[in-house]
């Protein structure tokens, strides 16, 4: 176990530093924070440009969940031919529209800046690493890079389920609801892409539950006895939310509240194994 310095080895280790030539002054973290930002900007742009400018594959790809052919609902299918059922999902056709002169034109702007920052992520999180890591210890710099992978994995696990699940089981159920046969459903392009990039973003950081675990672990706000002990209590608080951003539908409901809830499992995991190496 590492043993804690002494305020004297402290402040000797600050007088030190502080006579270091290669120390940054506040002025100059500044510019090294200015330049990183300029480079990401720089780089979100690029991708969003390129987004931009492949209109038609980038569309074809956010309006392929409004379909009825969906891949997701292939599988399904697959899946339950496999057991003898022979369960088809009823095709269907909703209309999206644009009810402003520019809404198609400034939703092609956002979506693009949207999309760029999704792709460029992995540098920016490669950029935001190599600012903090002058500031950490050889063996927090193993740990933050571990984090830092798994923050994005779990990010992008969270997006794809909101792509191929979330979103088109929900944009089927509320587009084909219907109170009355005298009313028609023609759904704005701008409410479209609004929901796809709510859910996708919330999706991403809901599966960030292990790494929130994980820092208050370490913080020693929680731990895996007490996440054992409120198991119940969890299942209903992630039902309940995924009842909040999921629409009305049982199918939907159970597909979001499984990988939560395995989430919390794995939160419980984490702590149990940090635990142990605190021991």
């Amino acid at each position: 176990m590492k043993k804690k310095p002494s305020p004297k080895q402290v402040t000797e280790k600050m007088n030190d530093s502080s006579s270091d030539p290669n120390m940054l002054t506040f002025g100059e973290h500044l510019e090294v924070l200015r330049r990183m930002l300029f480079r990401i900007i720089i780089v979100m742009m690029v991708f969003a440009i390129a987004i931009f400018c492949f209109k038609d594959k980038t569309f074809e790809l956010l309006l392929a969940p409004s379909q009825w052919d969906f891949v997701t609902y292939q599988y399904i299918e697959k899946f339950l031919h496999y057991f003898g059922s022979n369960f088809a999902f009823n095709q269907f056709h909703i209309n999206l529209i644009a009810t402003e002169l520019s809404s198609q034109f400034m939703t092609h702007i956002t979506t693009s800046l949207y999309l760029g920052f999704l792709v460029a992520s992995p540098y920016i999180l490669v950029e935001l690493f190599r600012f903090i890591t002058p500031a950490l210890y050889e063996n927090e710099k193993k740990h933050s890079v571990l984090v830092t992978v798994t923050m994005y994995l779990l990010f992008v696990v969270g997006v794809l389920m909101s792509y191929f699940i979330l979103f088109p089981i929900s944009f089927r159920f509320l587009g084909t609801y219907s109170v009355s046969g005298m009313v028609e459903s023609n759904i704005t392009l701008k409410s479209y892409i609004s929901t796809f990039t709510t859910l996708t973003l919330v999706m991403g950081f809901v599966f960030q539950l292990p790494i929130i675990a994980f820092f208050l672990g370490k913080l020693e706000m929680v731990s895996s006895k007490l996440l054992r002990q409120y198991r119940k209590y969890a299942f209903l608080v992630i039902m309940l939310i995924a009842a909040i951003i999921t629409p009305p539908d049982l199918m939907t409901l159970v597909l979001v509240t499984i990988p939560l809830y395995l989430l919390y499992e794995v939160s419980i995991l984490v702590l149990k194994r940090l635990e142990r190496r605190k021991k």
